[in-house]
């Protein structure tokens, strides 16, 4: 009778739980009270974010930059089947390309069963992270120690990047057309650079300067040698000459025509004792990058045409002919409708599929952060935990609302966790690449995920949360309207 008494009182147990998750769940999709995603979470499902969250880390730690990003995306891409577009193939549905603009952007396809015409599904990020950049003379002495040039790329605190060992990763192009690759300190077993900072037995005021004074863009310098030339007499510059010479076969004229940045050498890391959250360099934005091409990845048979499109130089303003403002996004998607359409290709054709395409813009922003709240209005804030957070920036820069109540129910009916965020007035703002689609007559909105520590040398993100926006982009490319 006891062991009876307990089968029942067991079984009343998991009615009674699945009655209040589900509970749960309406009244976070009616009322937005919503718990943190992790609540709830199987074990079985538990596992599938970590094990997702393992895939992620070992993607960006040598996705660094926008060049290796797009290396590392073509292996993964033609190991899932993706086979390159060129310019007589035939558009067939259910078949997956991929197509490389100048080895910084990358665009991810599967053709859909309907016509071009009807427009696309579209998932757009960037895949370029703040760092430093080499200048094109970079090389001098000082103090006897050989030392790079440096200007920064994107939004930094310029304090942060001082004692922290970095990585020299990039490319440097010679006059013959030959490249060479470079990649130095991602291994243990290589050397890191570093930009060295005061000592506080030699620099008692250093504390009472504004962080303005502390240290500035042309003070981050890193030293990249020490030893002299013991034999000819020459200084610590002309050694690193010699190694660039023998190691690489450049000369310092080669290094005006590289492309060559010092980035964070440390790996991804699991962070806190429940190891619910990631620390990484590049999360901004290759999380979202990430979660657009494992989605496609998944993709078969879709009715709208889909794809990933990850682009350069978002942190400077969508510049060059790889940013998003650049003019190869329409001539990609005009040469596909005219590989459908033939002889009957018109301009006004091309212009009805972009009116009837839908594109989610995903970029990470700054999370309720636990040192200081109070940079947010909280009802309005993005938490790490509770999924991706749709962008509601106001001032003309939000998507219509009838994009937004399609986007809700996109999310709610794949059971997507989700959230909104809007910035404190007049204090706080962010761009990404969704305002330049957006001018092209394309149903844009903007959303992402929170991090702690955004566009800094290693930010932080949930877990959970870098599932979700997978979750998100799956759903959205393979949904019916």
């Amino acid at each position: 009778m006891k062991t009876l008494i307990i089968f029942f009182s067991l079984i009343t147990l998991l009615l009674t739980s699945s009655i209040s998750n589900s509970q749960s769940v309406d009244e976070c999709i009616d009322n937005l009270e919503c718990q943190s995603s992790w609540v709830g979470l199987s074990d079985d499902d538990k596992e599938t974010v970590f094990a997702f969250a393992e895939d992620y880390k070992a993607f960006i730690h040598l996705a660094r930059t926008e060049l290796s990003f797009v290396e590392q995306a073509i292996i993964f891409a033609e190991a899932n089947g993706f086979r390159e577009l060129t310019p007589m193939m035939r558009l067939r549905a259910g078949a997956k390309l991929y197509e490389v603009n100048r080895d910084r952007t990358i665009s991810l396809m599967v053709i859909g069963t309907e016509s071009l015409q009807s427009g696309f599904h579209i998932v757009g990020a960037h895949i370029d992270s703040p760092r430093l950049d080499l200048k094109g003379r970079p090389l001098y002495e000082g103090s006897e120690f050989a030392l790079f040039q440096t200007n920064y790329h994107g939004g930094i605190k310029f304090h942060q990047w001082t004692n922290l060992p970095l990585a020299l990763i990039g490319r440097i192009d010679k006059k013959d057309g030959s490249t060479v690759s470079v990649s130095i300190g991602l291994n243990p077993d290589q050397p890191i650079f570093m930009i060295p900072e005061l000592s506080p037995h030699v620099d008692p005021g250093r504390n009472s300067q504004t962080l303005g004074d502390f240290i500035g863009p042309e003070d981050l310098d890193p030293v990249i040698a020490h030893i002299p030339d013991q034999i000819e007499g020459g200084d610590v510059a002309d050694q690193v000459l010699k190694y660039l010479a023998d190691e690489y076969g450049v000369s310092r004229a080669d290094l005006v025509s590289a492309e060559l940045s010092l980035v964070p050498a440390g790996a991804p890391r699991d962070m806190g004792f429940d190891r619910g959250l990631i620390a990484a360099y590049g999360q901004d934005d290759r999380l979202a990058s990430y979660a657009a091409l494992r989605a496609i990845a998944d993709v078969n048979n879709p009715e709208k045409t889909t794809m990933a499109y990850l682009v350069d130089n978002e942190e400077v303003g969508n510049r060059n002919n790889t940013g998003a403002r650049s003019e190869y996004f329409a001539d990609l998607l005009s040469r596909m409708l005219y590989s459908e359409l033939g002889d009957a290709y018109r301009e006004p054709l091309f212009r009805s599929a972009l009116r009837q395409t839908k594109f989610i813009s995903i970029d990470v922003n700054p999370g309720v952060n636990p040192a200081n709240p109070g940079a947010w209005e909280l009802g309005n804030a993005p938490k790490l935990g509770y999924g991706v957070n749709l962008k509601l920036y106001g001032k003309g820069n939000t998507a219509n609302s009838e994009f937004i109540a399609w986007t809700r129910k996109l999310l709610d009916d794949n059971q997507v966790p989700w959230q909104t965020v809007t910035y404190k007035v007049g204090r706080a703002g962010g761009g990404t690449i969704g305002g330049e689609f957006s001018s092209q007559n394309i149903e844009v909105i903007d959303f992402g995920v929170p991090l702690l520590s955004i566009h800094t040398p290693y930010a932080v993100s949930s877990k959970v949360d870098v599932y979700s926006l997978y979750q998100a982009a799956k759903a959205f490319y393979g949904y019916s309207e």
